[in-house]
């Protein structure tokens, strides 16, 4: 037998969901993660601005405006929102930004979270056999990732889904007074008992979880069972299934009107179509007729006379870290510093950050922003979250800062810094 790891002899060298699931499964085993050492926690300060909600309404008017043009037919009285949004600097040196309720387990569970990501990254970059199993690789199976996913690269695809689960975690905190947890660690191993990470997986669609928590907003109902377990409302899983068969349907239409009466190829089609497909170029675009995705995380596989997938394993370990950062954290709140938008700007201000900046997609989709306002993209760096653009002045910066919230993105305008007295420790 070839020591290769590699997709069936039946798999194509492109598109191929069941394939591609395979092959991340077959990676994850024996161990997606290397031991970590200790998980640096304690005071962390942010800063925290008031959401503005519009006139008679709960929702934000880059909410409402997302909830019109791409939830149909969720409704406004279907949205939770929240009520601030936070800034913080994590143990990484790297500016987040994330949101919360006052009413709910407030900006603890944004900061946890994101140090739990940080350590199940450095514990997938750190695990020799996972290296071992991704240089084995054959052609045929990185043509299958290549041409499947967002991000292609194995390790770009597991961090990615890393952080997906720990964004699902922190999106659900606001509707944590729904169920019956009332500490940070009881709410993350509720829901993972509750099997709630799994519905996000198999019954949401991907942009509408990124663009919604990057809004600070979820579509979602929680109702509680006798055993103290949650699940979605009856309506929320109605209206999660017509939103993405909606989606489905979209992006079928894109891609049979560029093939059948444009006379395109598919891969010409989705570069034409890209803005119009979006991230479900080839998640959505070209799934077979009646096949309902789900995330490539949550397919079942079979390892002897065991089943199990890999989301389940990401699950498990996220909320065991989490729940150990969320018992030591202390997040203090400080004022956040002004800036002037009059003169030239400066070289600095050159120099932004967007934390909520996730994948490739997401540099495409900021950098389409800044040139559309005829800003100059020198540099977008993925793992610093990291932008050098050349505004004309703080007032054009300012204005591009809220075409990208608008986006549904969240720009910080300074770094600061991690080592300030006080910051974390």
């Amino acid at each position: 037998m070839s020591t290769e790891i590699s997709a069936s002899t039946e798999a194509r060298t492109h598109y191929d969901r069941r394939a591609a699931a395979r092959i991340l499964a077959e990676l994850a085993r024996p161990g997606l993660f290397a031991a970590h050492g200790a998980v640096r926690v304690g005071r962390i300060e942010y800063t925290a601005t008031e959401l503005r909600a519009e006139p008679d309404s709960h929702l934000t008017f880059s909410q409402r405006l997302y909830l019109e043009r791409f939830m149909r037919p969720c409704r406004a009285d279907e949205v939770t929102s929240a009520t601030h949004r936070m800034t913080w600097v994590d143990s990484a040196g790297i500016p987040n930004t994330g949101f919360y309720r006052a009413d709910a387990l407030g900006p603890l569970v944004p900061m946890a979270t994101r140090e739990a990501v940080l350590t199940l990254w450095r514990s997938i970059d750190d695990n020799p056999g996972l290296s071992e199993r991704i240089a084995r690789l054959d052609a045929t199976a990185h043509a299958v990732l290549a041409g499947t996913t967002t991000d292609h690269a194995p390790i770009d695809i597991l961090r990615v889904g890393v952080e997906s689960a720990g964004r699902a975690l922190a999106q659900h905190a606001l509707i944590a007074p729904q169920t019956p947890y009332r500490t940070a660690g009881e709410f993350a191993c509720g829901l993972r008992d509750s099997g709630i990470f799994t519905a996000v997986a198999t019954r949401w669609f991907w942009e509408l979880q990124a663009s919604t928590y990057r809004r600070g907003m979820i579509p979602v109902t929680l109702r509680t069972g006798t055993d103290r377990s949650v699940r979605y409302s009856s309506q929320s899983v109605a209206t999660l299934r017509a939103m993405k068969d909606a989606t489905v349907a979209d992006a079928h239409r894109v891609m049979d009107r560029a093939i059948t009466e444009e006379g395109l190829s598919v891969p010409a089609a989705i570069a034409r179509y890209h803005d119009d497909l979006d991230l479900i170029s080839r998640q959505y675009a070209l799934l077979p007729a009646g096949e309902h995705p789900i995330c490539l995380a949550a397919v079942t596989h079979s390892a002897g006379a065991a089943s199990s997938a890999l989301l389940a394993d990401v699950v498990d370990r996220l909320v065991e870290v989490f729940t150990d950062v969320a018992a030591r954290c202390e997040p203090v709140e400080v004022p956040a510093r002004g800036e002037s938008d009059t003169g030239p700007a400066a070289w600095e201000d050159r120099i932004f950050y967007v934390p909520d900046m996730t994948c490739k997609h997401c540099v495409r989709t900021i950098g389409g922003v800044l040139e559309s306002m005829d800003i100059r993209v020198v540099d977008i760096d993925l793992d610093s979250k990291r932008i050098v653009a050349e505004f004309r002045s703080p007032r054009n910066r300012a204005r591009a800062f809220e075409a990208l919230r608008d986006g549904g993105y969240n720009p910080v305008g300074e770094r600061p810094d991690p080592m300030r007295p006080g910051n974390l420790g």
